[in-house]
C-alpha cells in the first residue's frame, strides 16, 4: 500500500510496536481522539448554520466566556474517552479540576491520563477561521488500582507519552506523535475517514515568518522587543513576514510546515503569559523537537519545566530551531 493512502486506523496498528508501552490502550486513546474529533468536526461546520456560536454564558477557570462550541466540544471528547474505559483520568482546560475516571468494574486499572483544550482559539469561531482542539497523554505516576490525584497531572512535558492536535480548517487534520516523528492525517468527510497526508513532518531549521500579537509589543519584554525589531530589519533574509492568526494551532501548524516562530511571552498585562503549561505548551513543545523545532519560554526547555499547577501558564516560544535559538540570544541579552 502506498504511504499516503494508509489509514489512520492501518498507521496505528501498524506502529503499535514503537509505542513505548505496546498494550494496546494508547492506540485506543488516539482512535478515541478520532473518534471525537469527527464529530467536533461536523459541529464546527455546522457552527454558520445553526444557533452554536456565540458565548455560552459561563466564563472557564481562566475567566474567559466560554463559547457554546468550547463546552460542546468538551463534553464530547471527555464523553468519548470515559466511554471506551481507556483513561484513569482527564485534566481539560475547561473545568477547574480534574476528572477521575474508574471502569465500569469501579476499578481504576487504567494507565494513562490526559490533558487537552478541547476548542483552542475558539474566539474566532464566529469569523469562520481555524480552531483546534490539543492534546497531551501521560502515563500515570500513582499506583494503578487507585484513583489518579493531582500528582499524574502535573508531570514535566519530557514524560508525555503522546501529543498531537485536531486543527478543523479548510480541511480537518489530525497531526500527533508518540515519540517517533510527527504524523499527519487529514479527514475525507465524505467517508469519515482520516488518511495519511504528511508523514514524517518537519520544522525546516530556518524560517522567515513570525507569529506574534504585536498589538502588545509596549508591553512585552524588551528582549522580544529586539527581536521583533530584528525581525522587521532589512538585511539578509529579512524583513520576515508577519503572520498571526492567533489561534495557536493554525499559528503552529502553518510555522510547522513553511518555517516560522510562534511567540507569546510574558507582558505587563500577563505576568506569567497567557498559554496554559499542561493543555497548549507541553504539547506542542513535544511536537515541535520531535519535528526538529524548538521549544522554551525564552531561556528554558518548556518540557523540563515542573508544573506545579493545571491550570498553570508560561511563556512560549516554538517553532524553526534556528529562530528560536535567536529569540533566546535577544532575550538572554537584553538589558
Amino acid at each position: 500500500m502506498e504511504e499516503r493512502n494508509k489509514t489512520l486506523g492501518e498507521f496505528i496498528i501498524e506502529n503499535q510496536k514503537a509505542f513505548q508501552y505496546s498494550s494496546g490502550e494508547l492506540s485506543r486513546i488516539i482512535n478515541s481522539i478520532r473518534l471525537a474529533a469527527k464529530v467536533v468536526n461536523h459541529k464546527v461546520n455546522q457552527a454558520g448554520l445553526v444557533d452554536i456560536i456565540g458565548a455560552a454564558g459561563e466564563q472557564n477557570i481562566q475567566g474567559e466566556d466560554q463559547q457554546k462550541l468550547d463546552v460542546y466540544a468538551n463534553e464530547v471528547f471527555i464523553q468519548t474517552l470515559i466511554n471506551r474505559e481507556i483513561v484513569c483520568g482527564i485534566a481539560s482546560e475547561e473545568n477547574d479540576d480534574f476528572i477521575t475516571v474508574q471502569g465500569s468494574d469501579n476499578c481504576h486499572n487504567n494507565k494513562y491520563v490526559i490533558l487537552m483544550d478541547p476548542l483552542d482559539g475558539s474566539s474566532n469561531i464566529d469569523v469562520n477561521v481555524s480552531v483546534g482542539t490539543i492534546f497531551s497523554v501521560f502515563r500515570r505516576i500513582t499506583p494503578i488500582g487507585t484513583p489518579v490525584t493531582i500528582e499524574d497531572f502535573l508531570q514535566p512535558g519530557i514524560n508525555q507519552v503522546a501529543a498531537g492536535y485536531v486543527i478543523y480548517g479548510t480541511s480537518t487534520m489530525l497531526v500527533y506523535t508518540t515519540g517517533y516523528g510527527v504524523n499527519g492525517f487529514t479527514l475525507n468527510p465524505a467517508i469519515g475517514t482520516f488518511y495519511l497526508s504528511h508523514p514524517n513532518m518537519k520544522f525546516p531549521k530556518d524560517g522567515s515568518i513570525y507569529s506574534v500579537n504585536e498589538g502588545n509589543y509596549i508591553h512585552f519584554p524588551q528582549g522580544v522587543k529586539n527581536y521583533i525589531k530584528y525581525c522587521q530589519r532589512e538585511e539578509e533574509d529579512r524583513p520576515y513576514t508577519s503572520r498571526y492568526i492567533g489561534s495557536l494551532v493554525a499559528d503552529f501548524h502553518r510555522n510547522m510546515i513553511k518555517g516560522g516562530i510562534y511567540l507569546y511571552p510574558t507582558s505587563s498585562k500577563a505576568p506569567k503569559g497567557k498559554l496554559r503549561l499542561l493543555y497548549e505548551c507541553n504539547p506542542m513543545a513535544f511536537l515541535a523537537e520531535q519535528a526538529g523545532g524548538k521549544a522554551t519560554d525564552g531561556f528554558g526547555r518548556i518540557m523540563e519545566i515542573q508544573p506545579t499547577e493545571l491550570h498553570q501558564r508560561v511563556p512560549f516560544f516554538c517553532g524553526s530551531y534556528n529562530m528560536v535559538e535567536k529569540a533566546e540570544e535577544f532575550m538572554a541579552t537584553a538589558e
